[in-house]
Formats: structure tokens, C-alpha cells, sequence
């Protein structure tokens, strides 16, 4: 046997340490480890890992900015004045916030409800740890006539209690000033003063450019003053509708000054009106001194000489900064004291804004979303009627007929169906309003415009204009209707007119059938025309003159309650996420700078709102939906501007998607 270990090679290490190979040809180049697909895929993870953490911890800065932003129902003991810093919108029902919209920086207004401002101040004036109320006006961007004058007596309310009402403002516009009126000091700051505009101003016209561009609208409607969609059938404004602008604008211009004069009886108003720059020449060209002199303000000085008259009401909570007083701010007042809900339910269904198909959130009134609130308020135990609060001009007939048909579901179950007009209710708004068995309006609400339209444009004569156009074949007269590139037949638009003037004879069919009256009493109070709510009670659109709380009081009558009872809102709440987000991007209050102050603020707003409305034209053109019944120019006397319809239901809405 042959022993081949002599010839082995030893290990010098010994027999039990790690034998080491000996370097091969080719050793000395450089090997990777890691394939490239398992580099990329590591790389992906990473990413992955690293959004993951930067989102979780995006989401616990916004969960302890929203649970530090929330207001504190906890009071402090001492004294102060009621703060209603007003920077933004009051309305009835705040829109909830757009988490995109929030995330990229655009910008929107904060929003107050209308109702938590008069129960802050009902409460405020019963209530001895409030001394004071100051009105911080100075960004206040306005607000519906209606809901206005509610605040205005919840002010008066405050002041039959003996407890001063103080107010700020560099400058005063119409809405700022039918608040500070109610004031017992009124406060300008010297480089500012009162203009006082009201009712009215111009809208755009599209025709001329639409012929020069080659768009056709066509154009199906009923109602003589059914000016809704003259900007793209004329270059003027329609003497019709002048005849109701003029008409329904003076009535809300007559009820602002009787607000006024009322609040402020030894104001020269009338005088300073008619001739502002006659008073400000008369005040060496000071028109915070004409304001003074014609009695509109008490006060003229700077914020802090403000503070600190409200300081020496209040009290200060450190006497080395006397220029801050002691101030609860509105949203801690309002988390500290919510509404009482003694006795039986009344539901309240707001349905506020633009009239839209389908689902929509707070701000829009959604068919589909009203609707189930409805039901679900008929189907509520406990709810033994149900008041409809309509702020709203209209929109889509399909979603107004779907809240009608929900509203007569609820009188199936024998439950009183009261409606509570705001500061509008008007084409669709009204539609909605035919189910009820009381309907209530104020004087200066805007109400009527029964009539409907439809749009539908086409662009057969702008392609010609560049050398494009359209040919195919057709195996009936509807084939490929509405033709957006080879243009609308006749076939089609004699269709669509019998489409619009079906939907109108029901319209007024419901109107004349729920008033009681008959057809040829209504078709004249039609016609899309407008209608102011005193007048609207003459002609028997409403039938009695009240706000929300008398609406109540009717329902409960017509309910045969006994006792007290309280209202129960059906409304979603803005959701969680969007709270958060908010407040995580500062999106819910607004930056001081970032709002006007001062004329050229103002003008600076009327000029974006300027152009708020041309989009709102040009998308109303582009993106043609269902059969409408809205009243556009409507929209100038709500305080906040529309936002994005849902995708509709219906003919018209089938078009449209054809169209896009």
C-alpha cells in the first residue's frame, strides 16, 4: 500500500485549520456580487421604504396638528370678549376641504357656518364670562344677504344685554358693513374707510369671439328670461333680462338699506350713497374721515388703538402688552357650547350650492347624497318631521327630480315636509321645494327661475378654418348624434328642444299642482324668471315670510309636537383625512397675507372672482352635462364660489360623454 500523505501538501496551520485555495488565473479581476436586476430591485425597495416612512411620518404631524388645532371646549375662567375673526366666507354649510387642492398650495378660503356664528352670539349675549364682542372684519370676503341679516340680529340680541359690540376694518364693503352696522362702535382704520357698492355689475358676453373662433352653440331652452345662457347667444344683456335683474336687485338693495338705517338710524346713508365722491372731496379727499363725518363709523385709528379700547372692556391678560385683550376665540366658544336638544327631533337636510348627479361632498348638493339623507332622516326613530334648507341655484334636473322623489318617500310616511329658503332657491332649488307642505322665504331671498336650458356646442366651422373636415356615413338620422367635428343636425336639435320643453311643462306642471294653482297663473311667474322673496310671496311661490327657526316651529305644528323640540342635522362631516391634511398644510385657516385688506385687496379679489366666473362660463360650455335647471347669474349672491360638478346622469349627460 502506498502512502501518498508524504506527498500531499501541508497545511501549516495544521490539520484542523480552513485549507486556503491558491489563486487561479484570472483571480485578479474585479467580480460583481450582485446581479444588475438584483441591484435595481434593492434599489425599488429603498424607494419603497423610504415613502413609507416619510407618509407615516407625514401622518402623525398631521394627526397632532389636527388634535392641537381642534378647539378646546375648555374655557379659561377669567372675563373676555367673544372674538369673531372673520377671515374668509360665512354660508351656510362650509365645504369640505380639497386634500389635493390643500397639498399643492392652492388656495381656499376659510368658510364659517352661518349657524354656529348665531348660536356663538345667542349664547354669548346670556352668558357673564362674555364681556364684549368684537367683529374682526378687516378679511371678512362677504357672505348672503339672508344669512347676514340672521347674524345682524344675533348681534342685536347681544346688545339688548348691555354688553358692548365692537368692530374693525380697514375697509367696509357692502357685506362687511351690514355686520358692523349692528356694532355700538365702529372702527376704521385711517388709511381705509366705508364704499358701499350693492346689487348689480357685468358679466361676459362670448358671442362675437365664439362666430370669430367658428363654435356653434346650440342653444335649447324655455322661459323668455332664461338669461342663463345669453353670454353665448348675444353680445348684450337681453332687455328681459335687465327688466328682472333690475327688478329683484332693487328689492335686495331696498331690504340692505332698511337693515342699515335700522341698525344705524342717524346715519346720513342715503347721501353718501348717491354721491361718495361729493363726501370724500367735502373730507379734503379722507374717506375714512367721510365715512366719520356722514355717521357710518364712530372711531377712526390703527388695530392696536382698537385692541386697546377692547382691552379696557375686557381686561388683558398681561398688563405689559395692554394693546391684547382678553379674547375666546369663536371656535373654542363654539366647542364649549353646543346646541341644547331638548324634546322631539325635527330633521334638517341642508342642501346648499350647485345641484349635481350622483354623490358630491359638502358645499355641492348631490342627488344621490341628499336623497339618502332624506330617507335616512325618514327612517330615523324619533324624527317626526323634516325641514328642507335650501341655498342653492339649481343645476341638474335628474338630481333635483331624485330629492324630490326622496322628499315624497318621506310624505309617504306621513311626515311633514317643511322647506326654509335662504339666501337662494332658485331653478332647481325651487323644483325641490314643490313636495313641501310650508314653504318659507325672507324678503331679500332669491327664489323663482323656473325654466331649464340645455348647451351643446360644436366645432364643425372652426376645423374648416384650418382645412379639417368631417365625413362618414349615416344609417339614420341619429347616426353619430351630436356630431361634435361634422356638426348637429336638425334632427338632433329638434329633439333636444322636445327634450327641454318636456322637462319645462313638468316643471310647471309640479309648480302649478303644488301651489294650488292652475297652469295659466304660473306659466306668466315662469319663464325662468327671477323673483325676490317679497315679491315671490305676493305671487304664491312661498307662502309666508320666516327663517329656519320658523320653518321649525311650523313643522312641529304640522307634527302636532308637544313641548319643546330641536333640530337634527343631516349633513356629512368633512372626513378625517381631510381635517388632518388641512391642518397639516394650513389649507382650513388662511395666512393673514394671503387674504385682502385695504381698496386695493379688494379690487385684487373682485379681480380673481372675475376670473373664477370666466372659467365657470367656459366650463359650463366645454363640459355640457344634464338638462339644467339652474340659475346662473344666481351664483353672484352666494358667498361661495361653485365647485366641480359630479359626472351626470341623463340624455344631456350621455351627449356630453360622447362629446369628450
Amino acid at each position: 500500500m502506498n502512502d501518498t500523505s508524504a506527498n500531499a501538501p501541508q497545511n501549516p496551520a495544521g490539520p484542523w485549520a480552513i485549507p486556503v485555495r491558491r489563486p487561479l488565473p484570472g483571480d485578479d479581476k474585479p467580480k460583481s456580487t450582485t446581479s444588475f436586476p438584483r441591484k435595481v430591485w434593492n434599489l425599488l425597495v429603498a424607494i419603497k421604504d423610504g415613502l413609507a416612512l416619510v407618509f407615516l411620518l407625514l401622518f402623525f404631524v398631521a394627526l397632532f396638528g389636527l388634535l392641537a388645532g381642534r378647539p378646546n371646549a375648555g374655557l379659561p375662567v377669567s372675563n373676555g370678549a367673544l372674538l369673531l375673526e372673520l377671515d374668509g366666507i360665512v354660508t351656510e354649510q362650509p365645504a369640505e376641504i380639497d386634500p389635493l387642492a390643500a397639498l399643492s398650495g392652492g388656495q381656499q378660503f376659510r368658510e364659517y357656518r352661518t349657524r354656529d356664528i348665531v348660536h356663538a352670539l345667542e349664547t354669548a349675549a346670556e352668558d357673564k364670562r362674555v364681556t364684549s364682542v368684537v367683529l374682526d372684519l378687516d378679511r371678512f370676503l362677504g357672505g348672503g344677504q339672508v344669512s347676514l341679516a340672521d347674524i345682524g340680529d344675533a348681534i342685536d340680541k347681544v346688545r339688548a344685554k348691555k354688553k358692548p359690540v365692537l368692530a374693525f376694518a380697514t375697509a367696509y364693503t357692502t357685506d362687511s358693513y351690514q355686520l358692523a352696522a349692528h356694532a355700538s362702535e365702529i372702527w376704521v382704520d385711517e388709511i381705509g374707510g366705508v364704499a358701499i357698492a350693492g346689487p348689480g355689475g357685468s358679466r361676459l358676453y362670448y358671442k362675437d369671439l365664439l362666430d370669430r373662433l367658428g363654435v356653434t352653440t346650440h342653444i335649447y331652452r324655455v322661459g323668455t328670461f332664461k338669461s342663463a345662457v345669453e353670454p353665448f347667444l348675444r353680445s348684450d344683456q337681453s332687455p328681459e333680462a335687465k327688466e328682472a335683474d333690475l327688478a329683484y336687485a332693487g328689492v335686495l338693495w331696498e331690504q340692505w338699506l332698511g337693515d342699515v338705517k335700522k341698525a344705524r338710524p342717524k346715519a346720513k346713508v342715503d347721501a353718501f350713497v348717491a354721491s361718495p365722491a361729493d363726501a370724500v372731496r367735502a373730507a379734503g379727499n379722507d374717506l375714512s374721515k367721510a365715512s366719520a363725518d356722514a355717521g357710518l363709523v364712530d372711531k377712526l385709528g390703527s388695530r392696536m388703538a382698537f385692541s386697546r379700547r377692547v382691552a379696557e372692556i375686557s381686561g388683558t391678560m398681561n398688563d405689559e402688552r395692554p394693546w391684547e385683550f382678553n379674547a375666546i376665540p369663536l371656535d373654542n366658544w363654539v366647542a364649549a357650547n353646543p346646541p341644547k336638544t331638548p324634546g322631539s327631533a325635527i330633521a334638517v337636510v341642508p342642501v346648499i350650492g350647485e345641484i349635481v348627479d350622483g354623490d358630491a361632498p359638502n358645499g355641492l348638493a348631490g342627488g344621490e347624497t341628499i336623497a339618502q339623507h332624506i330617507l335616512d332622516a325618514a327612517a330615523a326613530d324619533g324624527v317626526k318631521a323634516i325641514v328642507l334648507r335650501v341655498d342653492s341655484p339649481g343645476g341638474s334636473v335628474m338630481a333635483s327630480e331624485q330629492i324630490r322623489q326622496a322628499l315624497l318617500a318621506a310624505k309617504a310616511k306621513k311626515l311633514p315636509i317643511v322647506v326654509s329658503m335662504a339666501n337662494v332657491a332658485a331653478s332647481g332649488g325651487y323644483w325641490i321645494a314643490t313636495p313641501a307642505d310650508r314653504i318659507f322665504a325672507e324678503p331679500d331671498t332669491i327664489t323663482g327661475s323656473i325654466g331649464v336650458f340645455g348647451i351643446l356646442p360644436s366645432f364643425d366651422r372652426t376645423l374648416a378654418k384650418i382645412g379639417v373636415n368631417a365625413d362618414g356615413i349615416t344609417t339614420t338620422p341619429l347616426s353619430g348624434q351630436p356630431d361634435l367635428f361634422g356638426g348637429i343636425n336638425d334632427e338632433f336639435n329638434a329633439l333636444a328642444q322636445a327634450s327641454v320643453e318636456d322637462v319645462y311643462a313638468r316643471f310647471t306642471g309640479l309648480v302649478a299642482k303644488s301651489r294650488k294653482q292652475p297652469l295659466d297663473k304660473v306659466l306668466p311667474i315662469a319663464e325662468g324668471r327671477v323673483w325676490a322673496g317679497g315679491t315671490a310671496r305676493q305671487i304664491g311661490l312661498v307662502d309666508q315670510f320666516g327663517g329656519l327657526r320658523d320653518a321649525m316651529a311650523a313643522a312641529a305644528k304640522l307634527a302636532k309636537i308637544e313641548g319643546d323640540y330641536h333640530a337634527k342635522y343631516f349633513e356629512d362631516e368633512p372626513s378625517e383625512f381631510s381635517k388632518m391634511l388641512a391642518s397639516l398644510t394650513g389649507a382650513e385657516q388662511q395666512e393673514s397675507a394671503a387674504l385682502p385688506r385695504g381698496w386695493f385687496g379688494i379690487a385684487a379679489l373682485n379681480r380673481q372672482m372675475a376670473e373664477r366666473r370666466l372659467v365657470q362660463d367656459l366650463a359650463m360650455l366645454a363640459n355640457a352635462g344634464s338638462i339644467q335647471a339652474a340659475c346662473l347669474d344666481c351664483r353672484a349672491y352666494l358667498p361661495a364660489a361653485p365647485r366641480p360638478s359630479a359626472v351626470p346622469d341623463g340624455l344631456f349627460a350621455q351627449l356630453a360623454l360622447l362629446l369628450k
